[in-house]
């Protein structure tokens, strides 16, 4: 099947120090895939499952990941670093393709041969966990001075089965020069003076333009003719579900067990973000197929503003920027309640594990900053810790560099933003089969961005068949 993402860049081997990411590509992707015939014990205590091991002799456990031999040799020597910090533990690391990851994944879990642990794509943290195939992770930053932001761990059943690698979230980029040359404020960085969704839209017809000069509202203004536009927000799917959450609703329940994608609040949202192009005039035409939005908009230099993930900072917007664009960042508008997404993958502990002790060390090892650090400088990344938001001293260590919009507005628009109360996890840390759900969705908002159907009517001829996705009986 389809997914819109192969995580959010999600950039999952992008060279250095790690091999994954909570960014976005559009691959294959089999996450979803049920395991069968395997064992169901991930609620075991860790102890219970260790092997008695001499004073002397190393306890050896295996780290899995997708990606080519050569990053699965680049990922080792990282692992080698560990292997040589202490004389407890000794990883290796299995590398496998990425279109093979989740099939091999699968047969090794029929077998009973899992790894130890590895890496696993955040829409299938939930899956497998229902499938009693992940340990209960909740104890793995007990005793440390920080841990994961609570947008960040993935739960099932109430318990913490992963947390993310890397924290992402949904902010507002927007060229500088072509608000300078409107004479229009800047977008706020500040979550307290975040625009309302009027304000932006507004905003945007101020920023659109047509071959005569016009604006939408004025007279002799030709929609058929726009040479700039003022926004364009992301309609992939899983980015979608903001503004649902925005407007008061969602696509579930808080507990991920309902599907609530049907309610008027999240029709009237998804709407709205259609109407966009199709009444308001000013955004261009998106379909919602593929996550290059950045590249097609804000970096093409037709699109004033454009909402996207923070990981577009290293992995486009700093190429543009040393190409001369003007850009800087700001909170997302919101329509009734304030919200931005907040996502990463996920370095998983297999329950088929022995050592699930010596696997939750290695893992927030690998976690840590310090371990990928090249990927959060260049802004790919952000940092997962609690105290890289709250103290100020590591704060100006990961923002304060060339690599970030000014350190003020970015600290207050992302830093301060994805700490905030406005901050929620993305959808696949609490529910399960969101691939099924996304590509469906997918494909039943395709007629409504270009106005041939309704939000409400498509959504109401297929709420059916939403939730049957949702239940994994598509």
């Amino acid at each position: 099947m389809k997914k819109v993402k192969k995580f959010l860049g999600i950039l999952l081997t992008f060279i250095l120090v790690f091999s994954f990411i909570g960014c976005s590509k559009g691959e294959t992707d089999t996450s979803g895939d049920k395991v069968t015939n395997a064992p169901k014990d991930s609620g075991k205590e860790a102890d219970s499952k260790e092997d008695t091991k001499t004073s002397t002799e190393k306890v050896k456990i295996t780290y899995s990941m997708w990606g080519s031999a050569e990053e699965g040799s680049k990922t080792q020597a990282v692992a080698d670093k560990f292997n040589a910090s202490q004389d407890r533990i000794q990883v290796e690391v299995v590398s496998i393709p990425w279109e093979n990851y989740m099939t091999k994944l699968n047969s090794m879990a029929t077998a009973g041969q899992l790894p130890d642990t590895g890496m696993l794509k955040e829409d299938g943290v939930v899956q497998w966990s229902s499938e009693g195939m992940l340990n209960d992770v909740s104890s793995m930053y007990e005793g440390s001075d920080s841990k994961p932001l609570d947008s960040l761990a993935y739960k099932y059943k109430g318990a913490t089965v992963a947390y993310a690698a890397a924290n992402e979230v949904l902010v507002l980029y927007y060229n500088k020069n072509m608000f300078d040359k409107a004479n229009v404020a800047y977008p706020p960085a500040s979550f307290d003076q975040a625009w309302t969704w009027e304000q932006f839209v507004d905003t945007a017809k101020k920023l659109t333009v047509d071959k005569n000069g016009k604006h939408p509202g004025e007279d002799g203004f030709d929609n058929q003719s726009i040479t700039q536009y003022g926004c364009m927000v992301e309609n992939l799917p899983w980015q979608l579900e903001t503004w649902a959450l925005s407007n008061g609703s969602g696509f579930y329940s808080s507990d991920g067990s309902e599907v609530k994608i049907g309610e008027d609040a999240s029709v009237e949202a998804i709407q709205k973000v259609a109407d966009l192009y199709l009444k308001d005039y000013v955004a261009p035409l998106s379909v919602g197929q593929t996550d290059d939005g950045v590249q097609r908009s804000l970096i093409a230099g037709t699109v004033a503003m454009t909402t996207n993930g923070a990981w577009n900072v290293g992995t486009c917007l700093n190429t543009a920027k040393d190409e001369g664009l003007s850009y800087s960042v700001a909170v997302l508008p919101y329509m009734k309640d304030k919200v931005t997404l907040s996502t990463g993958g996920a370095n998983v502990v297999f329950s088929q594990t022995k050592h699930a002790k010596e696997a939750m060390e290695w893992i927030k090892w690998y976690n840590s900053e310090e371990n990928s650090w090249s990927l959060i400088e260049s802004g790919i990344w952000m940092p997962t810790l609690d105290k890289w938001y709250t103290d100020e001293t590591l704060t100006h260590k990961w923002v304060d560099n060339p690599n970030f919009p000014p350190y003020a507005e970015y600290k207050s628009a992302v830093v301060d933003y994805a700490k905030s109360s406005a901050a929620k996890s993305a959808s696949w840390f609490y529910t399960n089969h969101t691939t099924d759900f996304n590509t469906l969705l997918g494909s039943v908002l395709g007629d409504v961005w270009t106005g041939k159907t309704t939000a409400k009517d498509a959504i109401t001829k297929n709420l059916d068949a939403l939730k049957a996705a949702h239940d994994g009986n598509q």
